[in-house]
């Protein structure tokens, strides 16, 4: 799979995406990121790359020329146009689902913006989609766009250790992820749970499941909502699970 990063901080991008697990992964050659330098195509004597809104207020907006000539490199250099990306707080939140279905993508043109934002008709001239990692503003795109990338690629074989790590984690079953411990068994008279040195794996993943539907109801009941409602529709749960499940309902709504 290949990453096309358009950015004004192409330094950012890479410095941050060629360490831990993803670094290793594009030195495996499982991943490619490329980031591409906005500036680099301005057409301005001076590397001008934004300027005053129309209409006033206050910031300034990114150019359309060198936007729309960076992304046509990257066309040109392809052969087509992938699946192309804003970074942007006014898009669709990001989720686990999404991930998934991005690593299924050859490419993936991500644009970071900057400042007040970019030219509308950068926007309307490609077939865009708008991405937000959250209700909340940042500097620029580059840190959403490296959020993305990171949870993508643990969808891409082989990036992680063992496959079943990104199918079994957290959001993507729909639960919050137990807790975890490891040595020693006790800490500053803090013991770990004895069932999970107990050897008896049925009961440790009872064990972890059980914590698993405490956390996320009492954390994220909107998840806790949509997992029990995924649970019913596939009946894919045992016995001993289904009893667990039942159990918590019930302490939850006192009934």
């Amino acid at each position: 799979m290949r990453f096309h990063i358009l950015t004004l901080f192409p330094d950012m991008v890479e410095q941050g995406l060629h360490t831990s697990i993803i670094g290793r992964a594009v030195e495996k050659g499982l991943l490619t990121i490329e980031a591409v330098n906005i500036r680099d195509y301005t057409v301005d004597k001076h590397k001008k790359v934004d300027d005053y809104p129309y209409g006033g207020g206050a910031g300034m907006v990114m150019q359309a020329q060198p936007i729309y000539d960076a992304y046509l490199s990257i066309v040109e250099k392809i052969g087509y146009r992938p699946r192309t990306i804003y970074l942007t707080p006014q898009g669709p939140l990001f989720t686990q689902q999404a991930a998934k279905e991005f690593a299924l993508e050859e490419d993936v043109i991500l644009l970071c913006g900057h400042y007040e934002g970019v030219d509308q008709r950068v926007l309307d001239a490609w077939d865009m989609e708008e991405v937000s990692i959250g209700d909340y503003i940042l500097t620029g795109g580059e840190l959403p766009a490296m959020v993305l990338i990171d949870s993508v690629a643990r969808f891409i074989p082989q990036v992680l250790g063992a496959q079943e790590s990104a199918t079994e984690e957290s959001i993507y079953s729909g639960l919050l992820e137990c807790d975890q411990y490891t040595k020693p068994q006790v800490y500053e008279e803090m013991a770990v749970p004895e069932v999970l040195y107990s050897g008896n794996h049925k009961l440790i993943h009872l064990a972890q499941y059980r914590n698993a539907l405490e956390l996320t109801q009492a954390r994220r009941p909107d998840l806790f909502r949509r997992y029990i409602e995924k649970v019913e529709k596939e009946k894919t749960l045992t016995k001993e699970e289904r009893k667990i499940l039942e159990e918590i309902v019930r302490k939850t709504t006192g009934s």
